[in-house]
């Protein structure tokens, strides 16, 4: 039988993620510490620890990925305008890159919105995982890689 303690430790849990707006890396630090601090009290509480802890890691993943593919973008952007390329090795070869192509620019559009759009979704997953241990329910976060089993 899960307690009302236990649900609220899990719903803070859940919650402490959003003290990344205070604190920097506070979406680890608070999960992580209550985890620790809990996780031998109760089995639904280690769960949702562990829940937690592997969706922040999982868009911290994610986080690097998208930001990955997206330097050529930025060095598009902070370079504009100068020539990246300006090869004149042979008599009628030149290459003169000083402007993205059309499919860069829609792709880099294409990453901004899966940045926009993964953010939002990772605001409410948090929302719904902290209803669900509020309620004693055991909540999986999608797209979440296991670290922590």
């Amino acid at each position: 039988m899960t307690t009302n303690h236990q649900k609220n430790i899990a719903t803070f849990i859940h919650l402490s993620t959003f003290s990344r707006f205070l604190i920097p890396l506070g979406n680890f630090i608070g999960p992580i510490v209550l985890w620790i601090m809990n996780k031998d009290k109760s089995e639904f509480i280690d769960k949702h620890g562990k829940q937690a802890i592997n969706f922040q890691m999982s868009i911290l993943l994610y986080a690097v990925i998208i930001g990955t593919l997206t330097i050529p973008f930025f060095i598009f952007k902070v370079f504009n305008g100068l020539d990246f390329i300006d090869f004149h090795g042979f008599h009628d070869f030149h290459i003169n890159v000083n402007e993205p192509s059309p499919l860069l620019l829609i792709s880099g559009g294409i990453l901004g919105f899966l940045a926009v759009a993964g953010f939002i979704l990772e605001l409410i997953f948090i929302v719904i995982a902290s209803l669900k241990a509020r309620d004693g329910e055991i909540y999986e976060y999608p797209l979440t890689i296991n670290f922590l089993k």
